[in-house]
């Protein structure tokens, strides 16, 4: 089942304007809070947002690679507290891509957009700026936003002939 799920898997950028039942909203969540981190310290914390209006406004955090989660109708903003471990972002990589994946299994389209690093249009850190939107308490870092909704474009897995096999070696 997880080959087929990771095989499956494809960062969807195209949202139909359904959206996402609070069923599944919280198996996202649980999901995200089962994934594995550094001595079980879990650093990170989830904003979760439906608001259409806050969702267009977080579309903005960057000039380049957030703009089509205006159209989506869930985001999971995945933050971090660096101060409790210095893996922090291993660990909240972690979680993001479990919920990269549980919504793949819940029949959703979702794409990571990466925030640590990246500079809104201003020049301030993208981060900083979601967290202004959001209010986040100070300490908080924000890794990434992930775009969830049902898909509106449909992609094919990647053929295990196209994989780059010549990355892999054997001792």
């Amino acid at each position: 089942m997880f080959m087929e799920l990771i095989t499956q898997r494809r960062s969807i950028r195209r949202f139909s304007q359904r959206p996402v039942e609070p069923e599944k909203i919280e198996q996202l969540v649980e999901a995200a809070l089962r994934a594995p981190s550094g001595r079980d310290l879990m650093p990170w914390e989830l904003v979760v947002v439906t608001d259409k209006e806050l969702i267009e406004r977080l579309s903005q955090a960057k000039p380049h690679g957030a703009a089509f989660l205006k159209n989506a109708t869930l985001a999971v903003v995945v933050c971090v507290d660096a101060q409790k471990t210095d893996v922090w972002i291993e660990d909240a990589s972690i979680a993001t891509i479990f919920l990269h994946l549980a919504a793949t299994d819940l029949g959703l389209g979702s794409c990571w957009i990466q925030m640590r690093l990246r500079n809104h249009a201003d020049g301030r850190p993208a981060g900083e700026h979601v967290a202004e939107i959001l209010g986040l308490r100070p300490g908080l870092t924000v890794q990434a936003i992930m775009a969830i909704g049902y898909p509106d474009e449909q992609k094919a897995p990647h053929p295990k002939s196209e994989l780059p096999y010549n990355k892999v070696s054997y001792r």
